[in-house]
């Protein structure tokens, strides 16, 4: 199974991290399938591969927690389904 989650990059203290694609059984700075996006808490930036998180969810790839909350704060879930919330 293949899941949506964060990498750690960066240095101590000044943590960035990946948004990937990447199996399940992989740990987290494991080889992952494909970088999706990018999240730095510090500076509260993020960026989305719109067109691959979209790709990796039609196809049965479930975000973890925290990518899930990024994702609806950007309104990327909406668009692939609108009852993902009810």
């Amino acid at each position: 199974m293949v899941k949506l989650r964060l990498k750690r990059c960066g240095r101590k203290q000044r943590a960035f991290y990946r948004i990937v694609a990447i199996d399940v059984r992989s740990r987290r700075e494991g080889k992952d399938l494909s970088k999706v996006g990018f999240y730095n808490p510090i500076t509260n930036q993020t960026y989305f591969n719109l067109s691959a998180i979209l790709y990796f969810l039609q196809r049965g790839a479930q975000p973890t927690g925290t990518v899930e909350g990024l994702l609806k704060k950007a309104g990327v879930l909406k668009e692939l389904r609108p009852t993902y919330f009810n």
